[in-house]
């Protein structure tokens, strides 16, 4: 989940939002949807253990052609551009970094290495996938704790204040929730990969729920020391706002020492997406004739023809698109489909009440309905002020619906 997001989104946010409350607030509700989106994917994960994500779980609860609309965004582009985002932010930080504007080049070199990595297997992606993901835990560590003993006050509030309830309710905000919930994906990564866990009952939840809860308390605090250490206009527009912040902490030389570091764990996040996304490509190209060719693996457990076409359309969008459009894009097809799951975890509860399921969602139906409402807001907003990248999404759903509707062996699923 620790990535792209929070090393990028608060400078799309400040210009609107000029209040560390509201801010905070922010990535606050962006926790709390991602958990409750967690509790329920962790319930429908342990009744339906088998990988592939929203492309299994809508499959077998509402229709299969939703599932394969959602395996179908996530094979072409739900996976591949975050890759693309990932490796485009880390290219922005080495420009800072080394001094030059080669940002494509870098972004470009990073995917190819990690996508090599992943060709040689399991085992050797997973080890390579720990350590990245401990590297960045302590390196936000690192910089929210230097932050707070080094750091210079700046004159931000964090308290409420006297436009508070306006700006919560305002447009911007909801738009900054969506730079926000991007930022959290990754929530419901491990139902994407639940065939290679040991013991999927217990452990899925487990990692849903932990993971979410960690993260929400480090993206909370990490904006709060941003904001603190560092001047509101420095950061308004920039996507680098990690090394914007290290610079306001430890001085020019310090800041490019932070980039180089964030750099690295942007690998991290870089290689989590790589390793998930063809799991799905070849989950789908197991049950779809249409697809087939998209499951073979290696000895080791690699889907490498689903990791290779992957690979291309992520280069893809490195080479033609923007940060922002890529971002909005995608963040449309992400959220429509988690809603559908979260909604189909209510109809399943309807439809098979005697169904086995070794987690239940607490709260329920109050946790399904708090996800589900702030999705449907997101949702609203991206439509009516983002038109451009709206169509776009719909546009490569109507393309796999083509695909679902005149390939015979696509209609139902073994």
């Amino acid at each position: 989940m620790v990535g792209t997001g929070v090393f990028t989104s608060l400078g799309f946010q400040v210009g609107d939002l000029p209040s560390g409350f509201v801010i905070c607030l922010l990535w606050a509700i962006g926790g709390v949807c991602a958990l409750t989106g967690a509790l329920c994917y962790a319930e429908l994960a342990a009744a339906l253990p088998r990988s592939g994500g929203e492309y299994h779980l809508l499959g077998r609860t509402l229709h299969p052609a939703l599932g394969f609309l959602a395996g179908w965004l996530s094979s072409t582009v739900g996976f591949a551009a975050p890759i693309a985002l990932a490796a485009m932010a880390l290219g922005k930080y080495f420009s800072g970094v080394a001094g030059h504007e080669h940002s494509s080049a870098a972004a470009l070199v990073a995917v190819t290495l990690v996508t090599i990595v992943h060709l040689r297997g399991i085992r050797f992606g997973a080890i390579f996938q720990d350590s990245a993901t401990l590297f960045k835990l302590a390196l936000i560590t690192v910089v929210f704790i230097s932050g707070l003993i080094f750091g210079h006050a700046q004159p931000v509030n964090f308290g409420p204040g006297p436009d508070t309830g306006k700006l919560v309710t305002s447009q911007a905000f909801a738009i900054s929730l969506i730079y926000v919930m991007y930022a959290y994906s990754g929530w419901n990564a491990a139902t994407y990969i639940v065939g290679e866990i040991r013991d999927p009952a217990r452990n899925v939840p487990r990692a849903l729920l932990i993971g979410t809860g960690i993260v929400t308390v480090l993206y909370v605090g990490l904006n709060a020391v941003f904001l603190y250490t560092t001047p509101m206009e420095k950061l308004r527009g920039h996507v680098e706002v990690g090394m914007i912040a290290g610079e306001a902490i430890f001085g020019p030389t310090g800041g490019r020492i932070v980039g180089g570091f964030i750099c690295l764990g942007l690998i991290a996040s870089i290689s989590a997406m790589t390793w998930i996304g063809p799991r799905v490509s070849a989950t789908m190209g197991e049950d779809l004739g249409v697809l087939r060719w998209l499951a073979p693996k290696t000895p080791g457990g690699t889907p490498q023809v689903a990791l290779l076409v992957q690979y291309l359309i992520v280069t893809t969008l490195i080479v033609t698109s923007t940060f922002e459009a890529v971002l909005v894009y995608i963040q449309f097809g992400l959220t429509l489909f988690s809603a559908l799951t979260v909604a189909a975890l209510m109809v399943l509860r309807v439809r098979e009440p005697e169904l086995a399921r070794p987690f239940r969602v607490p709260l329920y139906p109050l946790t399904p309905l708090i996800f589900l409402v702030i999705s449907v807001w997101m949702l609203w907003h991206i439509v009516k002020d983002k038109p451009a990248e709206s169509i776009a999404g719909l546009a490569t759903l109507a393309a796999g619906l083509l695909l679902f509707f005149f390939s015979p062996k696509s209609r139902s699923r073994p």
